[in-house]
């Protein structure tokens, strides 16, 4: 039998395109404007309102700050304090999402926010007039709009969260980590900060994460983050705090990061739009342990929102090599001019079956596959052209079984050590190049393992010190110098539900070599092996689902992995290309996994993390009911964002499939 919570929702999926109809996405320019509501209010609406001067910055984000008073307390039982281990909450009303808050001290205290909000925890005075925090920024923003009737910049009245792995000069930045800086403050701004606060945004607070970005809804420093679909699970992957911001209505969009999954992880369990751009079209300057697959993105609930975003803080910065590789590779229009289209005419979209057929996976796999199933009709529906090899088709394996012997060579052959003996020295014991030339020519020597969800393992050994090392370097504390320091001068939670953050550190600080080969040779790989393919079927776009899973309750395991599928599909944009996830609907139904000793475990990470991997094995258990967001992904060529943000937006305003969640709704006051 439903629960009255499904029940509820039912009703409120049914109910969501007149809702939206009614919100309507408004023009500046519109003569009279509807009266203004916080909750899901676009950019668009939020602008539309203070021009006709129905609100104010100010006191947008006084609303804003009303929410975030009613919502974002602690969501999870902590008998035993922070560091220690939680017990989840039904329904609990709470999201601990935001883990700082930029007020002043004599402002957090009159609202009632306790000190662990506070800007820094090194400055306790923090009256630098140069430092304004968000109620003064938006007073100023005010005056500048009452002289000249203009909005400051494209981003005017925008309130934002942004992941602590970002710096900002005005609030603490320490990657959700409790380590004990002389100085919380970074010396400045991360380039897109700087970026966004220049068009006109409002940083209200720095979002809760996964501690050092490694996964698992936890940090020592902001607690443990809760979904506001399901306060028992998990927002899902490290930027959890930015998605579940932007889905409670507690900010206007969040800023989040991905190496795997952190942008669209988090966006699909938020039932939101998560971009992630090509890595080298945002500046990575001013994030803790950047790296070849990080990426800045942000999560909206709107796929124009998204692009608005991405419009501020793309293009090339000097202080972020990787995005030399942007300069001419930009639109000649803003990218929010290619999310306003309603028809799909033209555009060639396959669909990457390996990634959805059912004989590869579980039960637990098939709801989310027959969503995005239906998403696909409503995508040809819109005018597109569906390329499907069919239910158990393979839209890539024929380029990735002629290119990738090629092109993986020794790291193929490190693979499959059956068919590249070697001896104790690891020298060749039989001619690898002859076995290479005849996978080469005779696809069917080549091991079915092979497949696009996952060509091998792409670590860079040394890549977390030496990031980590020479952003503390640079950023130049009195105190934390080092990835040492952090393990020796910072506290731990102490929880078996979530990965030992001592230990990754811990291991990070063995590396004693740096070795991008591996890891550049299988990006440089995939991404050939991919554009071939796309080339040689005329494809824009792929699509696929986000995830083929629910996010797991926040005190149990994360489903094992199964044919490189994880919580969230992670390996294509892993190696450099933009994706972008959009709501697709909801399931009616879930499995989890829980625990069993009598399973054996499984092996640990090929990175030597231990990141998430359970102590013991897992068994699958019977399906119960439950009402969870699906996403969709669409994928593209590098660079090709003004592709995905036109099919992303046609598939958007003719589905719909965006709710707002419903244990968090309106506030006392709230307009």
């Amino acid at each position: 039998m439903a629960t009255p919570r499904i029940l509820r929702f039912a009703m409120l999926l049914a109910g969501a395109a007149a809702t939206f109809a009614a919100a309507g996405i408004g023009s500046l320019a519109s003569a009279a404007p509807p009266p203004f509501r916080l909750q899901e209010a676009t950019i668009a609406q939020i602008q539309g309102a203070i021009i006709a001067k129905q609100i104010t910055s100010v006191q947008l984000v006084k609303l804003y700050l009303a929410r975030i008073k009613a919502y974002n307390g602690t969501c999870v039982k902590e008998p035993q304090g922070i560091l220690g281990p939680i017990q989840t909450i039904a329904h609990a009303g709470q999201l601990n999402a935001l883990m700082t808050l930029n007020l002043r001290p004599a402002t957090r205290k009159a609202m009632g926010f306790d000190e662990r909000k506070a800007r820094s925890m090194t400055d306790s005075v923090d009256s630098d007039p140069g430092m304004p925090d968000a109620l003064e920024v938006a007073a100023a923003q005010d005056r500048e709009f009452a002289r000249t009737g203009k909005l400051v910049g494209p981003l005017h009245g925008v309130v934002m969260a942004i992941k602590d792995q970002y710096d900002t000069f005005d609030m603490r930045t320490t990657d959700g980590a409790d380590a004990f800086y002389a100085n919380d403050r970074p010396p400045a701004d991360a380039t897109f900060v700087k970026r966004l606060r220049a068009a006109g945004a409002i940083i209200l607070a720095k979002a809760n994460m996964a501690e050092y970005a490694a996964g698992g809804a936890r940090s020592a420093f902001g607690g443990t983050a809760c979904d506001p679909y399901d306060t028992q699970r998990s927002p899902n992957a490290s930027s959890s705090g930015s998605g579940t911001s932007v889905a409670a209505n507690l900010v206007t969009c969040a800023i989040a990061e991905e190496s795997s999954s952190s942008i669209r992880g988090p966006a699909v369990a938020n039932n939101a739009v998560g971009l992630a751009p090509t890595v080298e079209l945002v500046s990575r300057k001013g994030m803790i342990q950047s790296g070849i697959h990080t990426r800045v993105g942000p999560i909206c609930r709107t796929v124009k929102d998204a692009a608005r975003i991405l419009d501020v803080i793309a293009g090339y910065d000097p202080q972020d090599e990787l995005t030399v590789f942007s300069v001419g590779r930009t639109p000649t229009k803003p990218y929010a001019g290619f999310a306003d289209g309603k028809r799909l005419d033209g555009v060639r979209i396959g669909v990457l079956r390996e990634y959805m057929d059912k004989r590869k996976f579980t039960k637990a796999d098939e709801e989310s596959i027959d969503i995005v199933d239906r998403a696909i009709g409503d995508l040809r529906k819109l005018g597109a052209t569906i390329v499907d090899p069919g239910p158990e088709g393979a839209l890539f394996q024929g380029c990735v079984s002629r290119l990738a012997p090629q092109l993986r060579n020794a790291a193929l052959a490190k693979q499959f050590p059956k068919l590249f003996p070697v001896d104790e020295k690891g020298k060749a014991t039989t001619d690898h190049v002859v076995t290479l030339l005849d996978m080469t020519l005779d696809a069917s020597k080549v091991p079915e393992e092979v497949t696009i969800r996952d060509l091998g393992t792409s670590q860079a050994p040394g890549e977390g010190k030496f990031m980590m090392d020479r952003y503390l370097l640079q950023r130049g504390d009195a105190n934390i110098k080092s990835n040492t320091d952090l393990i020796n001068k910072a506290r731990f939670y102490d929880d078996p539900h979530f990965p030992d953050r001592k230990k990754t550190r811990e291991t990070a600080d063995e590396a004693r070599e740096f070795d991008m080969s591996v890891r550049l040779q299988t990006r440089f790989a995939v991404q050939q092996i991919v554009l071939a393919c796309m080339q040689e079927q005329k494809l824009d776009a792929v699509t696929y689902p986000t995830s083929n899973l629910p996010p797991p309750p926040l005190d149990g395991p994360n489903p094992p992995s199964l044919n490189g599928r994880g919580v969230v599909w992670t390996f294509l944009g892993q190696q450099g290309f933009p994706a972008i996830t959009v709501p697709a609907g909801f399931t009616t139904k879930i499995y989890d996994w829980v625990r069993d000793p009598t399973v054996p475990p499984p092996p640990p990470p090929a990175d030597g993390s231990g990141g998430g991997n359970p102590r013991e094995g897992t068994r699958m258990v019977d399906a119960v009911p439950a009402t969870l967001p699906v996403g969709i992904d669409f994928l593209g060529r590098p660079f090709d964002e003004p592709t995905l943000l036109r099919i992303a937006a046609a598939y958007e305003a003719a589905t719909r499939h965006r709710i707002a969640p419903p244990d968090f709704g309106p506030v006392a006051g709230e307009p």
